[in-house]
């Protein structure tokens, strides 16, 4: 049996920065410490996010995270079985798509 990791990071976003599209095979869990931001799941509507929120994303569920238009966010994001399935990066988000609220 392989290895289960757990990867944690502590990501601040700035106002309007985000992540491009990706997908986690184990899943992916945000916790939203600080401020406010949008997470959207391909093919669903972008969802405001603020402190307090928790966010499970499914895996191989592709999406993306990150601040708002005015205001900067800041999340702990918890990846499981990260060492043997890391994260998959796809395009980055359009502005036409990050405004598309």
């Amino acid at each position: 049996m392989g290895k289960i990791g757990t990867q944690t990071s502590n990501v601040t976003f700035e106002p309007k920065s985000r992540t491009n599209w990706h997908l986690h095979p184990g899943g992916q869990t945000l916790l939203v410490t600080e401020g406010v931001g949008y997470h959207q799941i391909e093919g669903k509507p972008i969802q405001i996010i603020k402190k307090g929120d928790v966010i499970n994303v499914e895996k191989n569920v592709k999406h993306w995270h990150g601040g708002s238009v005015d205001c900067g966010m800041s999340h702990i994001a918890i990846s499981i079985d990260h060492e043997e399935n890391p994260s998959q990066w796809f395009l980055p988000v359009s502005d036409k798509e990050y405004n598309n609220l």
